[in-house]
């Protein structure tokens, strides 16, 4: 096990159960958002995304769901994602250890390869869970998004006494649509599963607030630190992977060196090719990214 830090910025190098259990102190945690990996094959760098069966890869959750729910504090918050097949088993599991406030769907579309006998996967489930469902952190006015009826289709809300416009802004609904992490983004790291920073910066403002201590267990590209960083937030990372530890080292504490090798972001080609299979410049740019 290996420690990385600064003043606000902890990264652990190694297995998450093992550091939770050994470096993460009882109810410490404002927030935690837990993506892992999800039982369904990828390569992790040296790690094979692969149990030998559905209540194997469980079990194995269950250890660190209960590890995550000691360390969070009482007013805590935490989020957690799996895939679609696994998710009935953190739900029914969790559900006696956390309340669960909200079921929400990242929606996405794919420009890859689909499912022709059956209707393919477009979305991940993302639980948001509290410790105590009467006090916990929630910034609405943070996250507000355009509510159309309102602002597009100017309606008059007559349910009332006095008759008044719709409201132009709202909280969000559980489904969320923001693009997957494609190789022509400003934010792709080199990683099988990288989320959006959109996505992390709505949990981040919405379930912490400035000063407070975000903890992502499988840091994978470290986007959740890095996100949280530039929202003044205080945070733990934990990644198995010396790939990945290099990533959080350049993203979180803006080291431009390791053991000496040079820290930067994939270089990626700024040539493309037309339909007869000819490369041209590429004068687009960023096709995809949205800097939160």
């Amino acid at each position: 096990m290996k420690k990385y830090e600064n003043k606000n910025h902890q990264i652990y190098q190694g297995d998450a159960v093992e550091v939770l259990r050994s470096k993460i102190n009882d109810a410490s945690i404002d927030l935690i958002f837990v993506d892992p990996p999800y039982n369904i094959g990828k390569n992790f760098s040296n790690f094979k995304d692969r149990w030998p069966s559905d209540l194997a890869y469980a079990e194995w959750a269950h250890t660190w769901i209960d590890e995550c729910v000691r360390v969070l504090k009482p007013s805590g918050t935490m989020y957690l994602m799996t895939s679609t097949q696994a998710m009935p088993y953190f739900d029914l599991y969790i559900r006696d250890r956390l309340a669960v406030l909200s079921r929400i769907v990242w929606s996405y579309d794919s420009s890859g390869v689909q499912a022709k006998k059956y209707y393919g996967s477009m979305y991940e489930p993302i639980l948001h869970c509290v410790k105590d469902s009467k006090s916990y952190t929630f910034n609405a006015d943070d996250i507000l998004v355009e509510a159309k009826t309102g602002s597009k289709r100017n309606l008059i809300d007559y349910r009332g006494d006095v008759p008044k416009p719709y409201n132009t802004r709202k909280v969000p609904g559980n489904v969320w649509d923001y693009p997957r992490v494609r190789y022509r983004m400003f934010e792709y790291e080199e990683h099988p599963s990288q989320k959006p920073q959109a996505l992390l910066d709505r949990i981040i403002r919405a379930s912490s607030n400035e000063g407070d201590i975000v903890l992502d267990p499988f840091s994978g590209t470290f986007t959740t630190a890095a996100v949280a960083m530039g929202l003044n937030r205080k945070t733990i990372s934990i990644e198995s992977q010396e790939e990945y530890i290099k990533i959080g080292l350049r993203r979180v504490l803006e080291l431009e060196e390791h053991q000496g090798e040079k820290l930067a972001k994939p270089q990626k080609t700024t040539q493309i090719k037309n339909g007869r299979g000819i490369k041209v410049k590429d004068l687009t740019g960023d096709l995809f990214s949205v800097n939160p």
